[in-house]
């Protein structure tokens, strides 16, 4: 056998695992991405490959938890964008902000489950980093064009507002309150906290 037919199966065993890989990562963000729970048989059938194939592109389901998270992060990212946070007033860009968040965290419970917690975090801060910048970013402006209250740190402001998101994340897991109920709880209890005291009087 020539040279040449070798590299044209090598070339087709390399496409062929390329192809594997994208179905089991596509597969694994569907799955794990509304049932963290799922087990990988079940990413595996999704997928339409065997059980071995999956730990063969992710030796590990932490492995592959990781690669499911970044895949999302890139959506994520990618959703917040094309909100346009840094276009019209920041108050304005907040609402979109909070409104565009929710709904993703609604299609990606996987983004709240404790499962996420176990990832390296050195590793987890990377992957939020792009997402957090740009909400330290829109809280900046705001606070430079007096329209958020200046009295609370940028730090503080982001910590709070990514708690206030897990927790009603949270509600909706344990059954306490619907999607649409946590949702507005959010956005009500986030722009509370964002607000000057004029802009209080105003809204009131």
């Amino acid at each position: 056998m020539s040279e040449k037919s070798d590299g044209r199966r090598g070339r087709r065993r390399r496409s062929d695992a390329d192809r594997s890989a994208t179905a089991v990562l596509e597969a694994a963000v569907r799955v794990l991405g509304r049932r963290p729970e799922a087990s990988m048989e079940e990413i595996a059938a999704a997928a339409g490959v065997a059980r071995q194939t999956v730990y063969a592109h992710y030796p590990s389901r932490q492995a592959l938890l990781s690669a499911v998270i970044g895949k999302i992060t890139d959506d994520v990212i990618a959703t917040i964008d094309a909100a346009g946070i840094d276009t019209g007033s920041a108050y304005e860009a907040l609402m979109r902000w909070l409104d565009t968040s929710w709904g993703l965290l609604d299609r990606y419970p996987l983004l709240l489950h404790p499962s996420v917690a176990t990832i390296d975090p050195q590793e987890s801060h990377e992957s939020h980093l792009p997402i957090t910048s740009r909400l330290e970013r829109l809280i900046r402006r705001g606070q430079d064009a007096g329209e958020f209250n200046p009295d609370l740190s940028v730090t503080w402001l982001l910590a709070a507002t990514m708690a206030l998101g897990h927790a009603a994340g949270n509600e909706v897991a344990a059954g306490r309150m619907t999607s649409a109920q946590a949702g507005s709880a959010l956005r009500e209890s986030v722009l509370r906290l964002y607000r000057t005291d004029d802009r209080q009087r105003v809204d009131e």
